[in-house]
């Protein structure tokens, strides 16, 4: 028996023979073609994108997924296949450079793959996968060859692989397929959205895996602990197949929680939102029970696609959104870029150290134009239903009258052409760096809501770049110093009697649910799989033990001392979670 530890992606226990899959990476080389070769190259492109056009609805339309949760994955792989600008690139490359289809195809998306991979954000670099799952689709239809066929399955399996692509992932049918594990990945990929959504226990980054597993061994892979074992003895088996049982009936008992209220035992309510990137993602907040989007990551807009999104881009995306969510509020975070995140088109330049560089609200003030065209469809919008507007990574009051005093522009600029908006919209920031945390309580007299970024806000505090390995370790909410600038932003927001949430990803840890409502937080904004839980913790706990636990923690002087009691009281309130 081997016990190996991975990242849980997808809860849920899984217990079956494993089935090995070879992730194909085609290398394409450059080769040449004559002059005259030109519009067959062409046509044999056409072909191969109209195929995968069709594939991908075949295989969207033939799963049943539950709530449509993933349709925003196939949306952003349709959108790439049918982008006249990304074609275009493409065609430019044979006609001008007078390569092959396939090298032209593999060359463009292999570029955008890199660029997203090099990107120091989790959540952005993993889209990575999603690029070469196009390049793969589209290389199968130019190339003949056929990609790993597991739907002739007749036993149930547990699938090893290097990595899955998405919708390698949707095409499993969970009759056979149990479950999977890789050898790659992240919380955060797509691939691992498609699981969770599918029902299908996952853990990814294990490593060198799939040459250490005999074929006709048992796995065992639990998506909660993000655990795999190999080859199970019989009393690890056993004592397996009882905790699925028990999971299975806990799941069933969050799903129950959908339409009822997020409210402690003794009866405080508390706001759960969902996070989001795309405009189909709404769906999935409303069918986990969220009651509106607390963040509306709105920079996806210019890192998908290759040109720059229109006024009318933006106005779709959000009134989309809107429309799903009928009349709940819909948060709007205006473009984080720079840094990190840049787009395939636009301005920027060069920096030595972007991450405190341009970027966020700082590139919004240089980028008018961008900004502009943007604010003109958050207004437009606005009338639409319970719309708000926040500027990220404000530092200091300067900026942020600096974005109202261009929000205003934009106002007259529409009341010019008299196009309606709701001129009461309201306006908030994020806090995530020490100086607006530091100055909260000025940046109030100016905010109508305060929306807390942790992630963000523990790098810039603690001086931890939290994507690199050898210090990713110190990245901790639970540091006292993160935990008291924290406070001073809810008693600052409190006073000057503003709304305030969390939209990091602590408010998706239960082990820090009791520990925030002890703080005074009423509101947080999650990842949209993660509401019934954390409607089962707060609906689980009492105000009072919240405010002991808060108080307690106040008096630690460690991030591990703080993170053990934390863990501990969660487990007592709610075992199952764990």
């Amino acid at each position: 028996m081997e016990i190996r530890k991975g990242i849980a992606v997808s809860p849920g226990i899984a217990i079956a023979k494993p089935m090995l899959i070879d992730s194909k990476d085609y290398r394409i080389p450059r080769r040449s073609i004559l002059p005259s070769q030109r519009s067959q190259e062409i046509q044999r492109l056409r072909k191969a994108f109209a195929t995968a056009v069709t594939e991908l609805e075949r295989v969207e339309s033939a799963q049943d997924i539950e709530e449509n949760k993933i349709r925003d994955i196939f949306a952003v792989h349709m959108r790439f296949l049918r982008d006249r600008s990304f074609r275009k690139r493409i065609t430019d490359m044979v006609n001008k450079e007078l390569v092959t289809a396939e090298y032209a195809v593999s060359a463009i998306l292999r570029e955008i793959a890199s660029h997203f991979a090099g990107i120091n954000d989790a959540y952005i670099s993993e889209r990575a996968a999603d690029i070469y799952d196009i390049e793969k689709r589209l290389l199968v239809h130019l190339l003949g060859k056929q990609q790993e066929d597991v739907e002739r399955l007749r036993e149930e399996v547990v699938i090893l692989a290097r990595n899955l692509t998405p919708t390698q992932t949707a095409g499993f049918d969970k009759t056979y397929i149990k479950g999977f594990a890789t050898e790659k990945g992240g919380r955060t990929s797509h691939t691992a959205i498609v699981a969770r959504s599918l029902g299908i226990p996952a853990v990814v980054a294990l490593g060198d895996l799939s040459s250490e597993v005999p074929p006709d061994c048992v796995v065992i892979v639990d998506g909660n602990r993000g655990v795999v074992v190999i080859d199970p003895d019989e009393e690890t088996r056993r004592q397996y197949e009882q905790y699925a049982l028990q999971m299975t009936q806990f799941v069933t008992k969050l799903r129950e929680l959908k339409d009822l209220p997020a409210q402690t035992r003794d009866g405080t309510a508390v706001q759960l939102f969902g996070n989001i990137e795309f405009p189909d993602e709404s769906e999935i907040v409303i069918a986990n029970g969220g009651e509106g989007i607390g963040l509306y990551r709105t920079e996806f807009l210019y890192l998908y696609g290759g040109q720059e999104p229109t006024e009318e881009d933006h106005y779709s995306a959000y009134a989309e959104a809107i429309r799903i969510v009928q009349g709940k509020p819909v948060v709007i975070r205006t473009m984080d870029l720079g840094a990190d995140k840049l787009p395939h088109s636009g301005w920027h330049p060069n920096e030595t150290n972007p991450v405190l560089g341009l970027r966020s609200i700082r590139y919004c003030l240089q980028a008018l134009p961008l900004f502009k065209t943007q604010l003109r469809a958050i207004l437009r919008a606005s009338v639409l239903g319970d719309v708000r507007v926040m500027f990220p990574l404000i530092t200091n009051l300067q900026e942020l009258r600096q974005a109202k005093m261009i929000l205003r522009d934009v106002m007259e600029d529409l009341d010019e052409y008299a196009v309606p908006y709701n001129a009461q919209m309201p306006v908030g920031i994020m806090i995530e760096t020490p100086s607006s945390a530091l100055t909260a309580g000025l940046l109030a007299t100016e905010s109508s809501f305060f929306s807390i970024g942790t992630n963000d806000l523990i790098q810039y505090t603690l001086a931890v770049d939290r994507a690199n390995e050898h210090v990713s370790t110190l990245f901790s909410a639970a540091e006292p110093a993160i935990l008291k600038l924290i406070r001073n932003v809810i008693q600052d927001a409190h006073k000057a009697g503003i709304g305030l949430s969390i939209c990091g990803e602590v408010a998706s840890d239960p082990e820090f649910i009791m520990l925030l409502l002890g703080m005074g937080v009423r509101t947080l904004s999650l990842a949209p799989p993660m509401i019934p839980e954390v409607k089962k913790i707060i609906r689980s706990a009492t105000l009072e033990e919240c405010n002991e636990l808060s108080r307690k923690v106040a008096t630690m002087d460690s991030s591990r001392q703080i993170r053990n009691y934390l863990r501990d009281a969660a487990m007592r309130i709610l075992p199952e979670s764990f």
